[in-house]
């Protein structure tokens, strides 16, 4: 399975929101570096922050749920 990240967060719980929301609609995602940012917020610029990725087959249907969920 290939992964895409599709956004960045500077906080682990914005990031963990949507994840849930995602896997809730059947979205398969997981957040990289997000121990890494947690542990360390100063971490977030150098590895680019809290990435939400999407698997490369669901990648089209993410954005459109994402894009909804923000619209709310």
């Amino acid at each position: 399975m290939q992964f895409i990240p599709v956004r960045s967060y500077d906080t682990y719980i914005n990031a963990s929101l949507l994840q849930g929301r995602l896997e809730n609609e059947g979205i398969i995602c997981y957040l990289q570096n997000e121990f890494s940012v947690t542990i360390d917020p100063l971490l977030t610029n150098a590895v680019g922050g809290i990435k939400l990725c999407i698997n490369k087959d669901q990648v089209e249907r993410a954005i459109e749920l994402i894009e909804a969920f923000e619209g709310e």
